[in-house]
């Protein structure tokens, strides 16, 4: 008759090891399993969250306010808590913007409940006073969720999520859409490309790649370049003679991405255009 016996381990044994190391080695299959199961119950509890209509806010200053929406996606109750910051206080870097710490803008409602798949629409309102009248200014708006008390045992997270709202002041000159065109790129020494932004809007970019022939010198996931700052892009080494292409992707005011590229040829200064589609 054939046995069924797994190894050593006994009639029908689970595990299929030795009796000096099945025990330890069982026990850590049964802690992970029981990790596994644990997690996969937590994240159930915490799926559902805020959602803003938008990824940005334009406030122009012509206007008494602008609002934005709020939908909650889950089924139980929150609080939701929103807040403004400037750049400096939100990311704790040094701002090229000259935002004010203290920001005449209010958010109301500061404090709110939320039931279940409700929807809210926040308010953003200017005193009127204290911001750069030269230059469009950048703040964080901060949206937060704040679970209602919960069962025992169950994990609850405060989900945070952070926008940017740019307002700008009357009467600025030029148009913000044209302004990644605007932007002053340069080989600089061969060391290195700078990139100047001599207008008064903030331009968002993503995805910047500087290459020659199908070698990649430079990249950078994400910049934003405040009006009449300079950056300066190092190369990961010192390129040839022929001429560096620079690529990048901005963001417009509706969160939409453009693709754009200009070439830059004997340390001559040069301006980026769209590109076309492949």
């Amino acid at each position: 008759m054939t046995s069924n016996r797994v190894g050593q381990g006994g009639h029908g044994s689970p595990c299929p090891l030795s009796n000096s190391r099945r025990t330890p080695v069982c026990f850590l299959f049964f802690f992970r399993y029981t990790m596994l199961v644990a997690l996969v119950c937590c994240a159930s509890s915490v799926q559902a969250g805020i959602v803003l209509n938008t990824t940005r806010v334009i406030y122009q200053g012509n206007e008494k306010e602008v609002s934005l929406g709020v939908h909650n996606s889950g089924g139980g109750e929150i609080l939701l808590q929103s807040w403004l910051e400037s750049p400096t206080v939100a990311t704790n870097k040094t701002d090229n913007n000259d935002t004010p710490a203290y920001l005449p803008f209010i958010v109301t409602p500061a404090l709110t409940r939320m039931a279940g798949g409700g929807k809210q629409l926040l308010r953003i309102i200017h005193s009127g006073a204290d911001m750069p009248t030269d230059r469009e200014s950048v703040l964080w708006l901060n949206v937060q969720e704040i679970p209602q008390t919960a069962a025992e045992n169950t994990l609850q997270i405060a989900i945070r999520q952070r926008i940017k709202v740019f307002f700008r002041p009357d009467g600025l000159q030029g148009d913000p859409q044209q302004a990644p065109e605007q932007l002053n790129w340069q080989s600089i020494d061969n060391a290195g490309v700078q990139v100047e932004n001599p207008g008064p809007y903030h331009v968002s970019m993503l995805r910047i790649s500087i290459r020659q022939h199908d070698s990649e010198l430079a990249r950078l996931d994400s910049q934003m370049l405040a009006p009449h700052q300079q950056l300066r892009i190092p190369l990961l080494h010192t390129p040839g003679s022929a001429p560096l292409l620079v690529s990048f992707v901005s963001i417009n005011d509706y969160g939409g991405q453009v693709p754009y590229q200009v070439t830059l040829a004997d340390k001559e200064p040069g301006h980026a255009h769209k590109a076309l589609p492949r």
